[in-house]
């Protein structure tokens, strides 16, 4: 997810990768050897001057090169067969393994906390959206386990700062929230494109915007929001100037009695993968474990976008899910809400497959993780992404296979 523009948040930016082309099973090396079988003949008798037909000279030294060439050709081509199937192989035996922490069937009790979530967009602050449209909201989430609004009230300016122009509509949004449905919180989504990766964007490292971002909660929480609700991308494992900035804005949150939370990037699906990505695509995209749980020892909710994971079909999405959910419930405080994402929108690209990464096969990781980490947490639930894309299969996946 991203708040850094003006428009609607869209999902946080997937990995970047390359697609592979898979060789044609035989052709590729059989045409390969025909022609160097070609070019040996062809390399004895084009010459015309050198061999048995040439001119006396016995100058065979074209018969000698065409071999050469051959064997260095088809040393080449094993040479790659050798290096796609070094990469290929780890790949396929990865993606096997997530098929099968598919199988099985999940614990008796591994439905809603109701201590879920929902993103929603920046239209419910902005004036679009009217006092009928939030009773119509209330009445949707009252057949839920929904408890927290992190709507969207951004985004932040590189600078930390936040106009209050962004979420001029707030408190009227908040009041018909609280008519409607008093057992909700309202909390401000607060976002920025961080510039880790690039020249453009927040940087944590300055004291004086890191100083501002903490006024800008103030500010928002005497606007009426219960909570700050925060998501700075890419935020690589590991910076310290975040975990530093979770410590002064808990001050303030906790003054307030209201939630600090945050999303999550996912955690490296084997030791130090954030590394190896990091350094092959310049985009670390996950967390070590021991970062996400710095995370959330300083949080009061923190919700793993466990979505955009490149997963192809909904087996292994829902198996990553299931693994995704046993690492983070590791190393969440019992005392923190861990909130696993749901892809609530729909989009197909090379990191994000729409008929694998489904509402219906996220439910089931989550409910696997769950039943074979800690089946009774009771600080647990599920995050929906986001309200404006969300499908009516969306909601008929989520509340039959989480809310029952």
């Amino acid at each position: 997810m991203k708040g850094e523009s003006g428009a609607e948040p869209q999902p946080g930016a997937d990995a970047p990768g390359e697609s592979e082309t898979e060789p044609r099973s035989g052709t590729g090396e059989a045409s390969a050897g025909s022609v160097a079988a070609d070019g040996e003949s062809a390399a004895g008798g084009a010459g015309g001057t050198g061999g048995a037909e040439g001119n006396g000279t016995g100058d065979d030294s074209g018969s000698d090169t065409a071999p050469r060439r051959g064997r260095r050709g088809r040393l080449v081509r094993r040479t790659v067969l050798a290096l796609v199937l070094l990469l290929l192989v780890p790949v396929l035996a990865a993606e096997a393994a997530l098929r099968v922490n598919y199988l099985g069937d999940p614990a008796d009790g591994t439905y809603t906390r109701g201590k879920d979530a929902i993103w929603l967009g920046h239209a419910w602050v902005d004036g679009r959206k009217t006092d009928a449209d939030v009773k119509a909201l209330a009445d949707r989430l009252g057949k839920t386990g929904i408890r927290d609004l992190y709507v969207h009230a951004g985004p932040l300016e590189h600078n930390g700062t936040l106009p209050a122009s962004a979420y001029a509509g707030a408190p009227r949004f908040i009041a018909a929230v609280h008519r409607e449905a008093p057992q909700l919180r309202v909390q401000a989504w607060l976002g920025d494109v961080l510039a880790s990766e690039s020249p453009n964007g927040m940087r944590l490292e300055r004291a004086e915007t890191r100083a501002a971002v903490v006024r800008s909660t103030r500010e928002i929480l005497a606007a009426g929001f219960q909570g700050a609700h925060f998501d700075l991308e890419p935020l690589h494992s590991g910076d310290g100037d975040y975990l530093g900035l979770l410590d002064d804005l808990r001050a303030v949150t906790k003054a307030r009695n209201a939630q600090l939370s945050v999303a999550a990037h996912q955690i490296d699906p084997v030791p130090g993968f954030h590394s190896f990505w990091g350094t092959t695509t310049g985009h670390p995209k996950w967390w070590s474990q021991k970062f996400f749980g710095q995370v959330a020892r300083r949080v009061d909710q923190i919700a793993v976008m466990s979505y955009d994971t490149m997963q192809p079909l909904q087996s292994t999405y829902g198996g990553y899910v299931a693994q995704q959910t046993s690492l983070a419930l590791e190393v969440t405080p019992a005392s923190t809400d861990l909130l696993m994402g749901l892809p609530f929108y729909h989009e197909n690209r090379f990191g994000h497959w729409n008929h694998a990464e489904t509402v219906a096969a996220a439910v089931r990781g989550v409910r696997l993780g769950l039943s074979r980490t800690d089946a009774d947490r009771a600080n647990f639930g599920v995050a929906a992404y986001v309200d404006f894309a969300a499908t009516e299969q969306d909601w008929t996946s989520y509340e039959k296979g989480w809310v029952r």
